[in-house]
């Protein structure tokens, strides 16, 4: 199980399709702030503000901080081994095939997890879209799980099924369309700082942080969701004009101007409306997205006047409340427009991880069927679909963050442990684009991944373990015998299709030749 995959074997195929190098330092950027802009401001600022308050500002900043340095890692490993299968891979070629399959599975919890919440956060804004837009009452019942005292959240469903369909029938975004939809969304969140940030109050930034360190940096912890996506600008390394300026502009360019969206946004909301969390009758902290913490907010509400915490539609609801519906409802429909193009690009991304994982043995080859008529993964796909629609129907879009967020750090720690492996592994392999100061930056993003994930809540944190030990039971009942590189090792042909990479390890005495009819039987 520590047998890995070659950088070599690896590159084979991306050697045998090489992508145009076409992209310069500005395509990368948006690329990244498009990957970037999502439910984690448009709606998790509402959580945060329950965890912080004011000072979930800082906590935009710490969460930044530790995606920057992780960002830097992963752009040397992407620069080195421009393929799909993201840290998988790269976890394959360096740490070995039982560390790969552990990131892989947790992957899981990024994409398919993180699809969920978009999906949720979309159904928030949608539903408060409706209620002031077209007086649309929808029951509280159909728009939210069990855990925030509902049955199911329908649209959160819909939404989730659409998307899947779109991606088994071939729909594919172009760039036409990702530029639109990054448009509206820095318009939107323009507007909103236009309007918001004027009328900021300073008393409404006391106290900074009722909840202290222990809330920024849990705060932050949870805010971490607003900042995946960088990876997108990693992943375009190979389709990149001089990867060693570019892809550190991209991957920094992008994570610099959405974390100043980010602090203005934070500050507008907090200054023009108030982020103070809300506590329970007996003066205890409320857990974001919980049956309690809903149940109280009915009791401000129905006092006269929602709190910022309370809100589904954090951002839209604080400029009606300043004095700008019509604006608010065009933000609500501008989130509505823009947050099913992130659902869909983190659904393509966990299935592409699945297809990968399948086309290497680890998981079973069904999954890397190829639809005769649409020419799309589609049994991953539906699979794939099938787990975002079960997790966004009944679970609340805080806790699927955080969830999100536990699969996520694991992943990105990797990725920093991989750097700095190969580093001494292999010093005098070609590197495109070189980390600066790996010996610190790379301790800096593991030491930041660590502290974000001690400070996520428990379930969160006793779900990863959870969760890896359930893959390692799949693993070793599956995977670990059914290893394209395991079988080569073993004298087995492992290249099952034309496409596939070798092992470098050649077969042993005795063993069919690739493509002979004993092998074939």
């Amino acid at each position: 199980m520590w047998r890995v995959k070659s950088l070599d074997a690896i590159l084979a195929t991306a050697e045998k399709k090489s992508l145009h190098r076409s992209l310069g330092p500005v395509q990368l950027t948006l690329l990244g702030i498009g990957g970037i802009i999502g439910t984690g401001i448009f709606v998790l600022t509402a959580e945060a503000a329950q965890k912080a308050g004011p000072g979930m500002m800082l906590s935009f900043v710490i969460a930044g901080a530790v995606c920057a340095v992780a960002a830097l890692c992963y752009a040397e490993l992407a620069s080195m081994v421009p393929v799909a299968g993201s840290a998988y891979t790269y976890s394959y070629a360096v740490l070995g095939e039982f560390f790969a399959w552990l990131v892989g599975w947790a992957l899981i919890l990024e994409y398919a997890v993180a699809a969920s919440a978009v999906a949720v956060g979309w159904s928030g804004y949608v539903v408060g879209l409706l209620e002031h837009l077209l007086h649309i009452d929808i029951p509280d019942m159909l728009t939210a799980g069990p855990y925030a005292g509902g049955i199911v959240n329908l649209p959160a469903v819909l939404i989730s099924l659409l998307v899947t369909w779109l991606l088994v029938m071939g729909t594919k975004e172009s760039a036409t369309v990702n530029g639109f939809l990054v448009a509206i969304k820095i318009t939107a969140l323009a507007a909103f700082i236009f309007l918001a940030v004027p009328v900021m109050k300073m008393e409404n930034f006391h106290p900074f942080a009722p909840l202290a360190t222990a809330g920024i940096i849990g705060a932050g912890a949870s805010i971490f969701f607003a900042y995946v996506g960088f990876d997108a600008v990693s992943t375009a390394a190979e389709e990149t004009r001089n990867p060693q300026v570019n892809v550190p502009i991209g991957l920094i360019g992008s994570l610099v101007i959405c974390t100043i969206f980010y602090l203005l946004v934070a500050a507008g909301a907090i200054g023009s409306y108030g982020a103070q969390p809300v506590f329970g009758l007996a003066g205890e902290v409320l857990s974001p997205g919980s049956v309690e913490l809903a149940a109280r907010c009915k009791d401000l509400t129905a006092a006269g006047g929602m709190p910022l915490v309370c809100s589904k539609e954090a951002l839209a609801h604080v400029l009606r409340e300043i004095g700008h519906p019509a604006i608010g409802n065009l933000l609500g429909l501008a989130a509505g427009l823009a947050l099913p193009s992130v659902i869909l690009m983190m659904i393509y991304g966990q299935t592409r991880i699945f297809f990968v994982m399948s086309r290497d043995g680890l998981l079973p080859s069904v999954l890397s069927k190829v639809h005769p008529k649409y020419k799309t993964p589609h049994i991953v796909t539906m699979v794939t679909g099938g787990i975002v629609l079960v997790a966004a129907a009944f679970f609340p879009v805080g806790k699927l963050a955080d969830i999100s967020n536990s699969g996520t750090l694991f992943a990105f720690l990797m990725v920093a442990i991989a750097v700095m492996m190969l580093r001494i592994k292999d010093p005098g392999r070609k590197r495109p684009f070189k980390t600066p100061f790996v010996w610190v930056v790379a301790p800096l993003a593991i030491i930041g991944c660590l502290v974000l994930f001690m400070f996520l809540p428990p379930m969160a944190k006793w779900l990863l373990p959870i969760w890896a030990a359930i893959g390692l039971v799949f693993y070793f009942a599956y995977g670990f015998r059914k290893s394209h590189v395991g079988r080569g090792l073993r004298g087995e042909v492992h290249e099952l299709d034309e496409d596939a990479p070798g092992t470098g390890v050649a077969p042993m005495p005795g063993a069919p030749a690739p493509g002979s009819p004993e092998e074939r039987s």
